[in-house]
């Protein structure tokens, strides 16, 4: 049996990252009646390399809870697991989807700006780039985007507020 820090230096993670996933029942350690730290079994590592797998994989720590209470109910996770995959791969698709069009947006921009003057901030402007990049294309249309099917380029997209995190953050929040 292993401890936190035995186990999380094995698998290359965070001594906190092992206690979170304990936190949220992902692992279950026994408890050392000595001085009570947790100790993690050889069953407790295969599980952690399961859910760092299912992680590699695009699983959420939500969807991992699942395809472990199912498997130990005694049914077999794979058809959820095979749907939820497919789930994941669509959400990718679409992100990517979204960055190629930013990435154009962006470019075109560059490319726009490249000579354009520096002008100071004022009461009335920020940046007169970036105020003048709509304005230029009230229509959402900017010369250089390559994105028939994007007619609103500019639309909020409902991350738009959020800021990056990690994946375990980003985990914790929707556990």
């Amino acid at each position: 049996m292993k401890t936190v820090t035995e186990i999380a230096r094995q698998y290359n993670v965070s001594a906190d990252t092992i206690r979170h996933y304990s936190k949220l029942g992902l692992l279950v350690p026994a408890r050392d009646s000595i001085n009570g730290y947790r100790r993690y079994s050889m069953q407790q590592e295969r599980r952690l390399r399961f859910l760092l797998s299912a992680k590699r994989l695009g699983f959420s720590l939500i969807d991992i809870g699942e395809i472990l209470n199912m498997a130990a109910s005694g049914d077999t996770p794979c058809p959820l697991v095979k749907k939820l995959i497919d789930r994941h791969m669509e959400v990718v698709r679409a992100q990517m989807r979204d960055a190629q069009q930013l990435m154009t947006r962006m470019e075109s921009a560059s490319r726009e700006w490249l000579n354009a003057p520096d002008h100071e901030p004022s009461a009335e402007s920020i940046c007169h780039l970036i105020e003048n990049w709509d304005s230029d294309h009230p229509d959402g249309n900017h010369p250089n985007d390559n994105h028939p099917d994007d007619n609103h380029p500019n639309d909020n997209h409902p991350d738009d507020n959020h800021d990056v995190c990690t994946t375990e953050a980003y985990d914790a929040i929707q556990y």
